[in-house]
């Protein structure tokens, strides 16, 4: 074969490829729209979805309403409650503090809470304990007997009856137990080493060098701009259930952030460049260190800021093979994903207030085009 074919045979393959890949897209593309024109309606709340592989966009749309009284639509700058996601700025939070020498994540709770019952209790459990859910502490609220409490109760009346606990459910470190109240006893942590507000600290630290400029954390009130309000269906009609019909919305260490996908576009990138914090603290974050007392058959899947694991979910076993970096959100009528899937280097966030989870649905579309592998 001459110099010349062998050149043309290589563009040929060039171009082919970049046809097939090209393909691929446009049907990845179809196919997602496809599916969530089952799931989301023009004139009901919706949702925003961001997928980016490398540097290239995958998939970027938004759907529905934002807020059904205005008809607001939902864009990619819409503002939405995070719910859990809100955990990963407080573990970063802590962290962050460790690294500035104003606490060690292997202090225990009696140090920040001398007002422990068992003062036993309280010396046994570390901030490692609370940020993997590994505590053992029972979460003791109310929350449904008395959800009108629980409906203007701040991280301090969230944290405050895990204080008067006798018992541990477990030993610390030895199983794995998610717990709300843990952040906000986390949240409250950050206050008291960083001589302010947790949220300011959050925005001073986190959201400021990311360059998140629209996010907000819960302080009292509920962000009244370009906001997304929650909803769920019931007897075939969308009602409001956010801020003042859902208790613990007020409780913003475990469910306080309020972001969007362009501002959680620059948290991913800021993480994947070390931004807020040095690249030590962001691969600690990465990996889930197995406690020496574990005690479960299942392995340790929390890294303290994520969910970290082989597949889309920590609790059910799906057919891909890659490790996933996640965290999802669940509050009211809002729901939240962000994944990270560094193998593939992939990144999926979706937001919605339709009280929908889809990433079952771009699992599947993904998988069957094979941008994830079994």
């Amino acid at each position: 074969m001459t110099f010349s074919l062998k050149i043309n045979l290589i563009f040929a393959i060039i171009i082919s490829c970049s046809y097939s890949g090209q393909n691929r897209d446009k049907l990845l593309e179809m196919k997602l729209d496809s599916a969530f024109s089952g799931i989301f309606k023009e004139n009901e709340p919706g949702g925003s979805i961001f997928i980016q592989q490398g540097g290239k966009v995958l998939y970027e749309k938004s759907f529905g309403l934002a807020d059904l009284r205005t008809k607001e639509k939902f864009t990619s700058k819409t503002v939405s409650n995070l719910g859990s996601i809100t955990k990963t700025f407080v573990g970063y939070g802590i962290l962050l503090l460790e690294n500035q020498k104003k606490l060690s994540i292997s202090n225990n709770l009696l140090k920040y809470f001398p007002d422990f019952k068992n003062k036993e209790i309280a010396s046994k459990i570390k901030l490692k304990h609370l940020l993997t859910h590994t505590s053992g502490i029972p979460d003791s609220r109310n929350v449904d007997k008395d959800s009108i409490f629980y409906l203007t109760a701040k991280d301090e009346e969230n944290f405050k009856p895990l204080k008067s606990s006798e018992t541990l459910e477990f030993e610390p470190g030895s199983k794995f137990e998610y717990s709300n109240p843990a952040y906000n006893g986390l949240a409250l942590i950050i206050k008291k080493t960083s001589k302010m507000k947790w949220q300011k600290f959050i925005a001073k630290n986190i959201f400021q060098p990311s360059g998140m400029n629209d996010s907000k954390i819960t302080d009292g009130s509920f962000p009244d701009k370009n906001v997304a309000h929650g909803y769920i269906l019931k007897d075939n009609k969308y009602e409001e259930y956010d801020y003042g019909e859902y208790p613990t919305f007020t409780a913003a260490g475990n469910g306080g952030v309020w972001s969007s996908i362009d501002d959680l576009k620059k948290y991913v990138k800021a993480i994947n460049e070390c931004t807020f914090a040095n690249c030590d603290i962001i691969e600690y974050s990465k990996k889930a260190k197995r406690p020496e007392n574990w005690k479960e058959e299942k392995p340790f899947y929390h890294s303290g800021v994520w969910f970290v694991h082989n597949g889309f979910y920590y609790y059910t076993k799906t057919e891909e093979s890659e490790k996933v970096i996640e965290h999802a959100g669940d509050q009211g009528g809002f729901k939240s994903h962000l994944i990270m899937i560094p193998e593939k280097n992939i990144t999926i966030i979706w937001l919605t207030n339709n009280n929908q989870f889809i990433t079952g649905t771009i699992r599947r579309i993904l998988l069957k085009l094979n941008y994830i592998t079994p």
